[in-house]
């Protein structure tokens, strides 16, 4: 009797191999999601001690941070499952800065107009849920919030070089100040159409509509007369943006495409114009970013060269598929059966780790391929939830069930406003003072170094 109780607390003991999903069951795919974002929380540094509320363990950038939460955010409305609300809200509040722009000091630095905008579609996203509301006196509206966001990231507009948009980098300082590219323009987009969406505010679909024609008179976004679209990375303004890097990377495709979906559901008067420009990226988006019906990163997945950042794309990528399909329903035709394949790939691939649920990057195998990470754990939630989207509400607005409290002039008088407004530029004697103080400190770790070592 006693080696039998023993045996079954062994069994009992042991982790769980796997995830067994049922694609048509809401408690399946939700007790899916539940493990994987325990994986989820294995490399987040703001339950640490001398961690950052709202930050993972190196390496994992700021933005992808943003990205992560999102997902989270997300799956707390579509499955209804509190555990990590208190982590999600701390997190948005702690990374929100001082002007709630979220322009962080820890990132002030460093930060791209990229980084920004997905911390902005993370914060639209909990308007738009209705995700609890600050409560903290000073604190302002999740949606003034994402206000702060597009204002500032509005104000760099750029008319100088390529005939506008913005630039990847803020800070002249920054290596890519010279790069324009895809991913901030299209945060922009989005974040623009989500806004006059939520608010009812045609100012803001007017400035949606500028960045969507930049988009397309520069090259990036290339609507094809067989009924598809490329989306490509960027260019550098130094040849006026002529000479494009065409890499396709599917959280490029993924936000252009979420913010058509949301232009077409705003302009319901008038879906026409905005139904072909939807139906093209679509097209795009299933015909370069599938394999057999699942989902891939085509640009590296199959040489395997994906780097930490772009293990995490499809995580974006699943979530604006699922958007997509909510605000313009007619898409689900083409879009679930492709994430249904997508979401059960995703499960077989979380079977490694100590814990027998660790998720992998490649979906088309049916087991675990050996890679893992944040990134990895990302993907697989969002492209297992994307199961949820057909069963929850599409995107609240303010005048139905949206009750997060908006300010238009939101951080237009910010630090970081005001920072970029004095116009800083580094000068070569800037540069050679800059040199001199690299050697120094430099020489000063290496003698400390040699000291170290004998």
């Amino acid at each position: 009797m006693l080696a039998q109780s023993f045996a079954l607390c062994a069994l009992l003991l042991q982790p769980i191999l796997g995830i067994d999903l049922d694609t048509s069951d809401s408690s399946s795919i939700c007790d899916a999601t539940s493990l994987i974002q325990g994986g989820i929380m294995d490399y987040y540094a703001g339950t640490r001690i001398g961690g950052t509320v709202g930050m993972f363990q190196q390496p994992y950038y700021w933005w992808e941070a943003g990205e992560v939460f999102g997902g989270m955010l997300e799956n707390w409305f579509l499955c209804q499952n509190d555990t990590y609300h208190d982590i999600i809200y701390d997190a948005m509040i702690h990374q929100a800065g001082p002007d709630y722009d979220f322009m962080p000091s820890n990132q002030s630095m460093v930060e791209g107009n990229d980084d920004q905008g997905v911390w902005g579609l993370t914060v639209m996203s909990a308007a738009e849920r209705n995700f609890t509301n600050p409560t903290e006196d000073g604190v302002p509206g999740w949606l003034a919030m994402a206000q702060g966001v597009f204002n500032t990231m509005w104000m760099r507009w750029d008319s100088e070089h390529c005939g506008g948009g913005v630039r990847w980098q803020i800070f002249t300082w920054n290596s890519g100040y010279n790069y324009k590219n895809t991913v901030s323009n299209a945060c922009m987009f989005q974040l623009a159409a989500r806004l006059g969406r939520y608010t009812g505010n045609d100012t803001y679909l007017t400035k949606a509509e500028t960045v969507w024609d930049w988009l397309v008179d520069v090259g990036f976004v290339v609507l094809n007369e067989n009924g598809n679209a490329n989306v490509y990375d960027g260019a550098n303004i130094d040849d006026n943006c002529t000479d494009i890097v065409k890499n396709e990377w599917s959280y490029n495709q993924g936000i252009v495409l979420g913010g058509a979906a949301y232009m077409y559901n705003a302009t319901q008067n008038d879906t026409s114009v905005w139904k072909s420009r939807l139906d093209q990226i679509v097209g795009g988006s299933t015909e370069f970013f599938f394999k057999d019906k699942v989902m891939y990163e085509s640009t590296c997945q199959d040489s395997k060269t994906c780097n930490q950042d772009q293990r995490s794309f499809k995580s974006i990528f699943s979530r604006m598929l699922s958007l997509t399909r909510s605000l313009a329903p007619y898409t689900a035709e083409t879009i679930d059966p492709l994430m249904e394949a997508s979401a059960e790939g995703a499960a077989k691939s979380c079977t490694g780790g100590t814990d027998g649920h660790t998720c992998g990057l490649n979906w088309q195998l049916g087991y675990h391929d050996g890679y893992y990470g944040l990134g990895e754990q990302a993907c697989a939630l969002e492209g297992i939830q994307s199961l949820m989207y057909s069963k929850r509400p599409a995107p609240y607005t303010s005048d139905n069930g949206g009750s997060s409290v908006g300010d238009t002039e939101a951080a237009l008088n910010s630090t970081s406003t005001n920072v970029l407004q004095s116009d800083i530029k580094i000068t070569h004697k800037d540069k050679v003072g800059a040199s001199i103080i690299t050697a120094v400190i430099l020489a000063v770790l290496v003698g400390g170094s040699i000291w170290m070592i004998f």
